[in-house]
């Protein structure tokens, strides 16, 4: 195949293959890489990419003067993760030569088109991530079952109304708000003990984990304007997640003539076990990787680095005299470590094991008080989670950083084949 007959169709299909990554939350760093190996292994040499949160820039010319250029726009929306995980092996492929240039755009259509994760599937995710959770910030067992009927609720409001023109900031909202008021009626029951824990467990598959974690490694990576996007974008989201809760808290008290009151963060000493919350980060981490849309073969690949990163987390929560951002940014530096083991192990993105691993070390817990502080007036109290919070995403940042340029110093000293 000459270049000169194929500089648009190259081109065209490497952007193709960068719009389905991006658009499903992969990092800047692989969409640039897969899309040069892409142009590269076809014939197109002289190219350029801009790849930015949300949009793809590409030109290139050929040695006949066939000129080619396309701006992408690609709006921030929801992962599946299974997209990457095509996308990149067929890049890989086609470095291997099993894919002309025709059956590579033909794959890329299929994969475009390809269906996410079928509706139970998800709400069977939401569910039992949210139990997961709920244990892992203190809950009891009724609690967690409180949280799983919940979550599951709340994931299908999501799936209704998170259609393309509705804010997300909306959705969250909303998706928050009834979250929160059915907790309050079935603590009302008696189904749940802990109000506080059961709300935590039920909002935890709103949390923006895919848009944080790749927002760090963007910056890890040195994006830093694709990754601060990504960060501002999981921020709004914890924004809309808050004000879901307050507004719900605000109109109980108008209702009831009194703020509910909550005692700060409480743990179940039935659920409190190593074992036990090894157990829950298990199921949880797995119940989010559905909700990812990661591929089913990687469901218990990704729950084991979840569960792995928390025992250790828990295990050093023992110890006296070393804090929680301490805490989590070391179990954050194994977490990477862990991801990547696992990705060269099963030859698979470590997008995907680094999202779903640091997902429990996320301060959803932390975001929830700290809401709930402030809509009671108590500014003293928000200051600690609050702070606390901000703390433990700055040490999950310099984490991730911190393993991702040692990865990058250690291949510039290894011995070239």
């Amino acid at each position: 195949m000459e270049e000169k007959n194929n500089l648009s169709e190259v081109l065209d299909v490497a952007s193709q293959a960068g719009h389905i990554l991006l658009e499903n939350g992969a990092e800047i760093a692989r969409v640039e890489e897969v899309m040069e190996r892409i142009s590269t292994h076809y014939g197109a040499t002289q190219h350029n990419f801009f790849v930015l949160s949300n949009g793809i820039f590409t030109s290139g010319s050929s040695s006949s003067s066939e000129q080619y250029a396309n701006i992408e726009y690609i709006p921030l929306r929801g992962a599946q993760m299974d997209k990457i995980v095509q996308i990149n092996q067929l890049s890989r492929d086609i470095a291997d030569n099993k894919y002309s240039l025709a059956q590579a755009r033909d794959k890329i259509a299929e994969i475009r088109n390809s269906r996410a994760k079928p509706v139970w599937e998800q709400l069977l995710g939401a569910a039992i991530g949210s139990a997961g959770f709920c244990m892992l910030f203190g809950g009891s067992f009724l609690d967690s079952a409180a949280s799983l009927v919940v979550g599951m609720l709340v994931w299908a409001v999501v799936l209704l109304t998170g259609r393309p023109g509705v804010s997300k900031i909306v959705v969250n909202i909303l998706s928050a708000a009834i979250a929160t008021q059915l907790c309050i009626a079935f603590h009302g029951i008696g189904f749940g003990e802990n109000l506080g824990n059961m709300i935590i467990g039920s909002i935890i598959p709103l949390i923006p984990g895919v848009p944080f974690t790749n927002g760090i490694r963007d910056i890890a990576n040195e994006d830093y304007i694709a990754g601060i996007t990504r960060l501002l974008d999981a921020l709004f989201v914890f924004l809309g997640i808050a004000l879901g809760v307050c507004l719900v808290f605000i109109l109980a008290a108008h209702i009831n003539g009194q703020m509910i009151e909550l005692h700060g963060q409480v743990h179940d000493p039935a659920t409190a076990l190593v074992y036990v919350q090894a157990a829950a980060a298990l199921a949880g981490t797995i119940g989010f990787a559905i909700l990812f849309g990661v591929p089913r073969r990687e469901y218990l690949s990704t729950g084991i680095v979840g569960a792995a990163g928390w025992t250790i987390y828990t295990v050093l929560s023992g110890f006296r005299g070393i804090s929680a951002v301490e805490i989590t940014f070391l179990t954050s530096v194994l977490v990477a470590i862990f991801s990547r083991i696992a990705a060269k192990m099963r030859k698979c993105p470590v997008t995907v094991y680094l999202i779903c691993g640091l997902f429990p070390l996320i301060p959803g817990a932390g975001v929830f008080w700290t809401t709930y502080y402030i809509t009671t007036s108590r500014l003293r109290a928000a200051l600690e989670p609050g702070l606390t919070a901000i703390s433990v995403t700055l040490a999950i940042v310099l984490a991730v950083v911190i393993v991702s340029g040692f990865q990058k110093v250690s291949k510039l000293f290894r011995p070239h084949a």
